[in-house]
């Protein structure tokens, strides 16, 4: 895999160089000469129009340039510089000034290009005519300037491209191993933070994956011990029981009633779990209904459940305002019948339910619970008050979070505990 990442990102990065070296020596080549045409024939003509100022009537007194040859029309009569045959190789002189049609321009004569510049004055007409040798070598001269700078600078880029893909094929190898020993707890899983780039990021979110994933590991170990556990005890007392009736020392009318009651905690346990699962279907498909409840009439009928479970327990419900409640009946019916069945193992004289405007407070004058539990309460099978375990509370928070709504737990000052409902920023 080490060979396969370097070769295929060194084979990309050659390839890029390759088609960027293309794509310059096309652009120096061609694209540039041609934008730089313009510039060179404003020059060129320029370059032929300041000797017509200065040249005298006589042609035969001008100074003789190599590069440009000049012709003198008076009427039928006409002059020519003796260069002329060594910048234009034309045999008919008259036909030659039919091409000065313009003040300046440029013509084609047998594949030839060729650039004149005319003056007239005193009926003389003033012609200056060169090659386009000027702008070939303009041109060369533009190119030979350019072309080392160009190659210099690619060298450079390429050595940097080279070096720096160097460096993030390592990092990158690096996360790949990182990836190889994510459940290796004895592998070095510790990021570098000498360059905080996208790789980092990446090897910091990878690191972050990787602690969640440990925690999870940890949390779902310790899940089943505590399932195990908690689905072992009625087992075993049904066992127990079981085992004392058939060995004859204990009464099947007695044991009964007790093996009834152990088999009626167990199928709810089992229920909670499957609840549980079936949240997290509801979740992950997006079936979750939010219409409006009357969460008062909820209340209301859950109190009726459980009022006789505990004749010393009284309920009060105090309502302030119309808030409005959305979701299902049937899962606010859960989270309030969990609530209760939590708070009336630990309340000892009041229950007091308050419904304000888009929030609901459970109040119970119980033991505060201890700061070390706080954290986890609504963690499934996380033991609790009194050592025990459970999915009550898991299930309340899953609920409620699955129809945009928050719980959090208030110790009182002295005793009492508080569960507060309030609606999730930005939820419906």
């Amino acid at each position: 895999m080490k060979k396969y990442i370097q070769s295929k990102l060194s084979r990309q990065l050659i390839l890029v160089v390759v088609l960027a070296s293309c794509i310059i020596l096309f652009s120096l080549g061609v694209i540039l000469p041609k934008s730089l045409l313009p510039v060179y024939e404003k020059n060129l003509y320029n370059y032929l129009k300041q000797p017509l100022e200065l040249v005298s009537d006589d042609i035969e007194e001008n100074p003789i340039s190599h590069e440009i040859a000049y012709i003198y029309i008076y009427e039928d009569v006409i002059s020519v510089s003796e260069n002329l045959s060594e910048i234009v190789h034309f045999a008919d002189i008259y036909k030659l000034t039919n091409y000065f049609t313009e003040k300046y321009g440029k013509f084609i004569y047998k594949a030839h290009l060729y650039y004149y510049y005319t003056s007239e004055s005193d009926s003389v007409k003033r012609v200056a005519l060169t090659n386009n040798s000027y702008i070939r070598q303009a041109r060369e001269d533009a190119l030979h300037s350019v072309f080392p700078i160009v190659f210099i600078t690619m060298f450079v880029v390429s050595l940097l491209l080279i070096i720096w893909s160097t460096l993030v094929v390592r990092r990158i190898e690096k996360l790949k191993k990182k990836i190889d020993h994510i459940d290796d707890d004895n592998y070095n899983h510790q990021v570098s933070d000498s360059e905080r780039d996208e790789i980092y990021s990446l090897e910091q979110a990878l690191e972050d994956m990787r602690l969640t994933l440990k925690n999870q590991e940890e949390y779902r170990n310790q899940m089943y011990q505590n399932i195990s556990h908690d689905f072992k005890t009625p087992l075993t007392v049904i066992k127990s029981y079981i085992e004392a009736v058939e060995d004859q020392v204990e009464d099947a009318k007695k044991a009964l009633p007790i093996i009834k009651e152990q088999a009626f905690k167990l199928e709810n346990k089992v229920h909670s779990l499957l609840y549980l699962n079936k949240l997290d279907y509801i979740r992950e498909r997006n079936l979750i209904q939010m219409d409006e409840v009357d969460i008062e009439s909820i209340l209301n009928s859950s109190i009726e459940k459980f009022k006789y479970h505990n004749k010393n327990l009284k309920f009060k419900v105090n309502v302030i305002g119309n808030g409005k409640f959305y979701g299902t009946v049937d899962s606010w019916e859960t989270v309030i019948d969990n609530i209760l069945n939590n708070f009336i193992r630990y309340a000892k004289k009041e229950i007091k339910i308050t419904l304000k405007k888009n929030q609901l407070i459970f109040y119970n004058d119980g033991p505060n619970i201890d700061s070390d539990l706080l954290e986890g309460i609504f963690i499934p099978f996380r033991k609790g008050i009194k050592g025990e375990f459970g999915l009550g509370l898991s299930i309340v928070k899953k609920t409620l979070s699955y129809m945009h709504y928050d719980i959090t737990v208030k110790n009182h000052s002295k005793d009492g505990v508080s569960f507060i409902i309030t609606k999730e920023k930005g939820g419906k």
